[in-house]
């Protein structure tokens, strides 16, 4: 019988094995994945206790066309009733609990902005307009400063869009064409984010977990702690096939030989890698070390120019960090003291962003609880800021060198709080930020061909699965993208039948472009 052996556990590689049990017809006992970190589900993590405080690097948003994802996950029961599939458990919460923002953006006065327009000037709009009609090819190794001018990134429209998905200015103007393309549907009520549809709890509850108990039922071993350190091919050019997985393993070298008719799909690259966690009283390592993430694309990569180029993601860390936090509170002051200012119960406000903030920081106040485990009469929200290499407003240094404490005594300076209240959130506090390094590499400036194809031309057992791949029309830095490029290299290597379908192109629907013109026109 055939093998599949995957490299990384993140949310591609757990569901490249469920497409090829679901699909491929593979037997679970006969898939392997190797994971160099203890605890699997690679970005979609979560940890800590309520005594020492939650933390989680970060919450994915989902939204109706995430077709390969709700495919996938229609056939994974929830932990909580395995009656129910975890596809139907978002759609429901989404019925349930959906967002209705009303306090999206908030400037430095602490004044709620009114976003019914996007602040678009006339040249903002035809440069906008310009820039969806501007073919792919032609943008190749351009950033979005090269497509609009200073005073588009002042726009309500830029702090909204920049903070939902985590562009930067400098940011590769391929991936900004991508996105409005993507998600030009979702413009008319953009600000109050009522089209976006999120988990249950945090991602790894609601999705890693779920997934992975399938998974195992189904024979399926997880090795962790186990470095993939390289791959060894089978000599010649003409096609691409694995002989060999090298591995260390608890300080010992180990290879397994795999045979013509095996698979190999590696994670290359990590949009985590390197994260490093701070304390409600200490800043996160500024110096964490890499893993093999980055290492293991770099080695297969020399002398194939098929493979894609890993030092156009990982070399320009200033460009792709950003940090976030996680609060635990054992009393609900914070949350009942942004509910009454933004009018929104917990978990029905979405984000909230200071425009003035020098980090650039966006709160999240989600549902509870947030953890399965979370107790009664415990509290978690969190939030990420864009840029962490500057000082704070109130806090006089950057971000990247500030404890839990220092970040949350920056986030009250923006806050329209009472004093009172805001002693209170002091005390029964605790913040836990961590720094990515490499958060944002997915949307650095490249060209088409810095990202090598899921399966490459002439690959007879070789797929590359995750977010440094290239699907053309889809989004990065997505569940869906990671999920659609596991099917994707499962259909292929495997010569099914059943591919994933079509990526959504709400732009060439004339009611979505009508309604999203008619967004981009309002003064």
């Amino acid at each position: 019988m055939a093998k599949a052996y995957l490299v990384g556990s993140g949310i591609a590689a757990l569901a490249a094995a469920t497409f090829l049990i679901r699909d491929g017809g593979f037997d679970g006992t006969d898939i392997h994945l190797f994971e160099e970190q203890r605890e699997i589900g690679g970005s979609l993590d979560a940890g800590g206790t309520a005594h020492t405080g939650y933390t989680m690097r970060g919450g994915r948003m989902f939204e109706a066309e995430y077709r390969c994802t709700y495919d996938l996950l229609s056939g994974i029961p929830t932990l909580d009733d395995p009656s129910v599939s975890v596809t139907d458990e978002i759609l429901a919460g989404h019925e349930d609990f959906a967002w209705d923002d009303t306090a999206r953006l908030v400037d430095g006065d602490g004044k709620i902005v009114d976003t019914h327009s996007m602040g678009f000037s006339e040249r903002d709009r035809l440069e906008l307009v310009r820039c969806l009609a501007t073919p792919e090819v032609r943008l190749d190794g351009k950033r979005i400063t090269d497509c609009f001018g200073k005073h588009f990134f002042t726009t309500n429209f830029w702090y909204l869009w920049c903070t939902t998905f985590a562009f930067q200015p400098w940011h590769s103007a391929i991936e900004f064409r991508r996105y409005l393309r993507r998600f030009i549907h979702l413009l008319p009520e953009f600000s109050q984010l009522s089209g976006i549809h999120h988990t249950r709890y945090n991602q790894y509850d609601s999705l890693v977990r779920p997934l992975t108990a399938w998974l195992r039922e189904r024979g399926v071993t997880l090795h962790t702690d186990c470095h993939v350190t390289d791959l060894g091919l089978a000599p010649g050019r003409r096609s691409t096939r694995v002989e060999t997985i090298y591995i260390s393993h608890g300080g010992h070298g180990e290879q397994i030989e795999v045979a013509p008719e095996d698979l190999v799909l590696v994670t290359n690259g990590s949009m985590t890698d390197a994260s490093s966690l701070g304390s409600h009283t200490s800043a996160p390592s500024p110096r964490p070390h890499r893993s093999d993430a980055w290492l293991l694309w770099h080695r297969l990569s020399r002398g194939r120019d098929d493979f894609g180029d890993p030092a156009v993601f990982d070399k320009h860390v200033k460009e792709s960090r950003w940090e976030s936090f996680t609060v635990t509170a054992s009393d609900p002051a914070f949350l009942d003291a942004l509910e009454e200012f933004s009018g929104r119960a917990t978990g029905r406000g979405g984000l909230m962003t200071f425009t003035g903030s020098a980090w650039l920081l966006t709160l999240v106040a989600p549902r509870q609880p947030v953890y399965r485990d979370q107790p009664e009469g415990v509290f978690v929200w969190w939030g990420y800021a864009l840029h962490p290499g500057r000082a704070g407003n109130h806090t006089p240094k950057p971000m990247t060198m500030c404890s839990g404490r220092e970040i949350l005594d920056e986030i009250l300076h923006h806050l329209p709080f009472d004093e009172a209240v805001a002693a209170r959130v002091r005390q029964t506090s605790t913040v836990v930020p961590c720094l990515m390094p490499y958060i944002t590499s997915q949307f650095l400036a490249r060209r088409r061909e810095d990202r090598p194809k899921v399966v490459p031309e002439g690959s007879i057992n070789l797929a590359f699965i995750g977010q440094f791949t290239e699907v053309p029309d889809d989004v990065v830095f997505t569940v869906e993208y990671s999920i659609r490029t596991a099917w994707t290299a499962v259909a292929q290597l495997l010569k099914l039948d059943k591919h994933p379908p079509a990526v959504y192109k709400g732009h060439h629907d004339p009611h979505v472009l009508a309604a999203a013109l008619e967004t981009v026109h309002r003064r």
